[in-house]
């Protein structure tokens, strides 16, 4: 068998000026040193542009890179650096017993672009934390107090916010690092005095703040205590189709306001605008609602003598405070001595039902003043409800006048129109209803109306409610009313009780049955003889010998219909 010679390889041997062109081809930074005494001995053209001033054949320990000369002394393996504004990452490998390679590589875009990202993720964060703080609440002190703190947290060293000039002044508010936030007015003549502002206030464009000279703010802006000012930039915060105010950023020393800053800030003074607008109309809302509330609401109920009167009343809304039941009392007027009371109930709840509420009681009180009676009342009221084309909405009512009778007895001449009637609790608990009768009001052209009077002995009482009471729906099932029976019953538990007493009984009552549920308009009105002192009391006689003692009991338990 013959023998087999040995292959030889094929593959040229290369030379050095091979290597060296390789070398300088790559477009990766490499440098070629000595494992023997750590000479550079050779730095390719990426190398050199890379890091200016490297050149071979001399010691790596002089090379200009001074974190590449920190990890070579340490033998590390890798080192991260800035180098004149860029980026550099070196990464050593060793290549044969007699030499290394370090190579360098540029991360100064991915570093650029790593901390673009960060910035324009810590940005969205700030105005994501910012929309959440002024939208949580409409009090505009706190919206105020909210956008300077953010300012100084994110933006600046101090903020101010000043707001629209109104009667001539112009509220403001401040803060400054480490102070507490600070408030005032501002004479609208000394808006001038800080560069921008007038505009800003006016609604133009922000100015930019390399156009505005710090030295030009006055004293009263930022105090002394704040430091030099560096630079300063006047923001208009936009509103709702006027401007809610502008924002007055400052920083200290050297620092100034980049053109990203800019911008940040008017994204931000967009939402701190709006936040000051929509505070600024809940506001004014609040204020309006103040004003109607303040004439729709229960009146005060005046001292009577001989008789007591208590109101109470609950609106289905706690937000409003007003719906469509009320009571309404008037004293005496002109030759009548007698005092007016009245209750209804408007169709309806909310501020539509408290509108028409508040015109119902503002044709009684004009009723009142030509001393019109109560059935009179009711037929003027329904004509003018008719005739004024809003046939959807009717109320029920009872109007009376309450006058004193013989023997500290209590009279009361009631009509209705369509309403619950009233009910009479006597001294022994004995519940009467009192037969007023009539058809509803501001429905049909001519309305029908039977009156009736009680009188009341001394401790008795009247009371007038409406049906939000007897349909509150609770109960065991939760869908229960509580209806008449039981008003009736509880009602006649009050006996001899004064008359805010009872109506306080009587409301615990119902809210305890509702079980924190829902309910309608609920109002009532009591009418109480204040009850006579003894007669030993008022000088004279035994009190079980008093004529009145002796007959009142079946003289004043009178509830009966009046022709």
């Amino acid at each position: 068998m013959p023998l087999r010679r040995p292959r030889v390889s094929t593959v040229p041997v290369a030379t050095p000026a091979l290597l060296r062109a390789v070398f300088d081809a790559a477009a990766e930074a490499m440098l070629l040193c000595s494992a023997e005494d750590d000479t550079v001995l050779l730095a390719n053209p990426a190398a050199i542009a890379l890091v200016p001033g490297l050149a071979p054949g001399g010691p790596l320990a002089e090379a200009p890179l001074p974190a590449l000369v920190t990890a070579a002394a340490a033998g590390d393996d890798s080192f991260r650096s800035d180098h004149h504004h860029r980026f550099l990452y070196g990464m050593r490998r060793d290549l044969d017993a007699a030499h290394y390679a370090w190579y360098l590589r540029d991360h100064t875009d991915e570093r650029d672009r790593t901390v673009a990202l960060e910035a324009e993720r810590a940005r969205a964060a700030f105005l994501a934390d910012a929309g959440r703080r002024l939208s949580a609440s409409l009090h505009l002190r706190l919206v105020l107090r909210t956008t300077v703190e953010l300012a100084v947290e994110h933006l600046a060293d101090a903020a101010v916010v000043v707001l629209p000039p109104a009667k001539r002044q112009s509220g403001w508010i401040r803060l400054l690092p480490g102070h507490p936030v600070e408030e005032g007015t501002l004479a609208e003549r000394n808006l001038a005095d800080v560069p921008g502002l007038v505009e800003a206030l006016d609604g133009f464009p922000p100015i930019p703040s390399r156009w505005l000279d710090p030295a030009q703010a006055p004293g009263w802006l930022f105090p002394a205590a704040l430091g030099p000012i560096g630079a300063l930039l006047v923001i208009p915060l936009p509103g709702n189709a006027e401007p809610a105010g502008a924002l007055i950023l400052a920083r200290t020393g050297t620092r100034t306001f980049q053109e990203d800053d800019e911008a940040l800030t008017r994204v931000f003074a967009s939402r701190a605008g709006a936040a000051l607008a929509a505070a600024g109309l809940y506001r004014d809302q609040v204020d309006v609602t103040e004003v109607l509330q303040a004439d729709l609401l229960p009146p005060e109920l005046p001292e009577t003598e001989g008789f007591e009167l208590a109101g109470s009343y609950q609106a289905a809304s706690d937000v409003l405070r007003i719906g469509g039941d009320f009571y309404e009392v008037f004293g005496p007027s002109g030759a009548s001595t007698d005092t007016m009371i009245a209750l209804g109930d408007v169709c309806g709840t909310g501020p539509e039902a408290a509108v028409l509420t508040g015109k119902v009681r503002q044709t009684l009180r004009a009723l009142r003043v030509v001393q019109a009676g109560p059935e009179t009342m009711l037929r003027v009221l329904n004509q003018a409800l008719t005739e004024s084309g809003r046939s959807q909405r009717f109320v029920t009512l009872v109007v009376g006048s309450v006058s004193r009778a013989e023997q500290g007895r209590v009279r009361l001449e009631l009509a209705s129109g369509g309403h619950p009637p009233p009910l009479v609790l006597r001294t022994d608990g004995t519940v009467e209803e009192v037969p007023a009768r009539g058809t509803l009001i501001g429905v049909l052209p001519k309305t029908t109306v039977h009156p009736a009077t009680a009188e009341l002995a001394p401790g008795e009482l009247c009371l007038l409610y409406s049906d939000g009471l007897t349909e509150a729906r609770g109960g065991p099932t939760g869908a229960e009313q509580f209806g008449e029976d039981r008003l009736r019953r509880a009602l006649a538990d009050c006996a001899g009780l004064p008359g805010a007493v009872t109506l306080e009984r009587l409301r615990q009552l119902v809210s305890d049955w509702l079980h924190g549920g829902a309910s309608d308009d609920i109002a009532m009105l009591a009418v109480r003889a204040r009850t006579r002192p003894p007669l030993s009391l008022r000088g004279g006689g035994v009190p079980n010998q008093s004529p009145y003692l002796m007959t009142n009991r079946r003289a004043d338990r009178r509830v009966r219909p009046r022709a």
